[in-house]
Order: structure tokens, then C-alpha cells, then sequence
């Protein structure tokens, strides 16, 4: 018996909104990591992309655990020289929630282009609405 590889159109792709509110950030991330890379599927392969799509919501909601809100730093260079410019997540989760929960998403998919292609279908919403009804999406739980 031969081991199954799922080719590119045989995957199909399915909607998943994720309520990210009072739920710790990284518990969200990892969640929506799998479902993007499509490792909840049984035809999961490392080298294919069969992942889905996520929506995040309410991210201004989700809760950072211990000191991360006044001791976690997000870094990032202007491109000039001494520019390296730092914001504790306490200001970003007040200004740019979304940012900082596709940030930690970021953090947790491979570092390849199937990874980078799985970002694309990630969408991260501050409050409860989402622009996607019109796709269907399931509620995920877990």
C-alpha cells in the first residue's frame, strides 16, 4: 500500500474563526498555527500546503499571563543607522492588538514558503466583526 500524497487540487479549503477573547495570546496563536498549516487534517503533509483559512477576533480582548504586558518588548529597525525602535506590548495591545496577535501567529509557523503562504490566509480583527461573512466561516473551539 502506497502512502497518500495530497496534491494541490485535491485540498480543499475550509473557513474557521477563532474569539480570541479572554484567552491567552499564545494559546490562540498555536491554535491558529495548526489551522493554517492544515496539521488538524489527516492528509497533512510537510511538504504540501493544506492549510486553511483562519479569522481572529476580538484580539484587543485576548490576555497576555504574567509581567508580558510590561515587560515584553516588540523590536523593530527603521533602517537607519541607531534606529532600532522598541514598544512594550502594553501600548501595543492598546493600539495595535491585531499587529501583536498576527506577530505571535507569525512566531509560530515555519520560517519557509509554505509557512509565508499560510500567513496570507490568516485575517486578525481587533473587535467582533469580521468582514467574511460571505465565506461561511465555523466558529473553532478549544
Amino acid at each position: 500500500m502506497s502512502t497518500y500524497m495530497p496534491k494541490a487540487g485535491d485540498i480543499t479549503r475550509k473557513w474557521y474563526v477563532i474569539d480570541a477573547a479572554g484567552k491567552p495570546m499564545g494559546k490562540v496563536a498555536v491554535e491558529a498555527a495548526r489551522l493554517l498549516r492544515g496539521k488538524h487534517k489527516p492528509i497533512f503533509t510537510p511538504h504540501a500546503d493544506c492549510g486553511d483559512h483562519v479569522i481572529i477576533i476580538n484580539a484587543e480582548k485576548a490576555v497576555l499571563t504574567g509581567n508580558k504586558l510590561d515587560q515584553k518588548m516588540y523590536y523593530h529597525h527603521t533602517g537607519y543607522i541607531g534606529h532600532l525602535k522598541e514598544v512594550k506590548y502594553s501600548t501595543l495591545m492598546k493600539t495595535r492588538a491585531d499587529f501583536a496577535m498576527t506577530l505571535a501567529v507569525k512566531g509560530m509557523v515555519p520560517d519557509t514558503v509554505i509557512g509565508r503562504k499560510a500567513l496570507t490566509r490568516l485575517r486578525v480583527f481587533k473587535g467582533a466583526e469580521h468582514t467574511h461573512a460571505a465565506q461561511k466561516p465555523e466558529a473553532w473551539e478549544f
